[in-house]
């Protein structure tokens, strides 16, 4: 069977497309001529994974985090990063109260449908620590107690590339634990001077309302991971991850959790176009913002100002792509 006679995709991913589609031009009346970054972001979410921003200030990174909240109908919370932030001003702190005589959880601002941690290498690794079980587990523990975060749970988290003066680099496990790096880039002229005319009165920012809600992201995630991902293309996952770790420019390359961060990205781009198969221009467009994050490059490559994504177009044009992708797909 050839792609022009695939089936018509059931039911359930054609409402992920409907729900994709709905929540992108929701967004796009905030940020002008972001689609690109806005569905990788939605594909992340999707997934069930955490995105970090990283772009120079005024770009939209916050606006694109407000939007998407706003879109799925998430309780939204921010919370600035700075160098005198503490774990317990993220995730919350138990507070004696004399009139039970009792310690009682008051949860932090961790506790929402979307976090946005704004300027997250601007808290020292202590307090960056307090987001990596949030992060893995959707769960807080204090006192030796454990809080379950409610679901979804979304961490989008930002930092700038340029300025490095009073920053804590984030360690590569915590860099892992980000499904998606991406960023979200300077508009072009034509819509720098479209931004200008929406914005001159009120901001729509004020004004957006949702057009989903926690339950359908849940049912959407749940429909993606029903995309179907062939032994073809689990393996081309795989060898794609396998190549970052034995790149001579490479260091440290991915790990499992990469190669499960590729097909999960690539049945969530598949399901945002109504499709029930992963092809591999799937893996090929989710690769950069999934593997670039996590690559430790060699000193050289470093002082030679080698940019990662480089090196994973390096392993994306050496790695054969299956022969026949319809077959791949499982669509025969």
């Amino acid at each position: 069977m050839t792609h022009a006679e695939t089936p018509t995709p059931p039911a359930d991913l054609a409402a992920v497309e409907r729900f994709a589609r709905a929540v992108g031009d929701n967004v796009a009346r905030v940020l002008v001529g972001k689609e690109g970054v806005t569905r990788l972001t939605l594909a992340g979410i999707l997934t069930g994974g955490h995105i970090l921003l990283e772009d120079a200030p005024g770009t939209g990174k916050t606006m694109l985090a407000r939007a998407l909240a706003a879109s799925l109908g998430l309780t939204f919370r921010r919370v600035q990063f700075t160098p005198d932030l503490l774990p317990s001003d993220v995730t919350g702190v138990s507070v004696y109260r004399p009139a039970t005589g009792a310690f009682e959880f008051v949860p932090g601002p961790i506790f929402t449908g979307l976090l946005l941690a704004d300027e997250i290498n601007r808290a020292t690794p202590k307090t960056q620590s307090a987001l990596l079980e949030a992060m893995g587990e959707g769960q807080v523990t204090e006192s030796g107690v454990t809080h379950r975060l409610p679901q979804p749970f979304v961490v989008i988290a930002t930092q700038n590339p340029v300025e490095h003066e009073g920053t804590y680099r984030l360690p590569e496990a915590q860099l892992d634990r980000f499904l998606l790096k991406l960023s979200v880039g300077y508009p072009s002229l034509d819509e720098e001077v479209q931004m200008l005319g929406r914005l001159q009165g009120a901001h729509p920012i004020d004004t957006l309302g949702p057009v989903a809600g926690p339950q359908d992201l849940l049912a959407a995630r749940a429909a993606v991971k029903a995309v179907r991902v062939s032994d073809e293309l689990r393996r081309y996952a795989a060898a794609l991850t396998a190549r970052t770790r034995n790149h001579p420019q490479v260091a440290l390359g991915g790990g499992p959790r990469a190669s499960l961060a590729l097909q999960g990205v690539a049945q969530a781009l598949a399901a945002l176009d109504g499709r029930a198969f992963v092809v591999p221009d799937d893996i090929k467009a989710a690769a950069p913002a999934v593997l670039a994050h996590r690559l430790s490059l060699r000193i050289e490559a470093r002082l030679a100002g080698t940019p990662p994504e480089s090196v994973v177009g390096d392993i994306l044009r050496a790695e054969p792509v299956p022969a026949d992708p319809a077959q791949a797909a499982g669509a025969l």
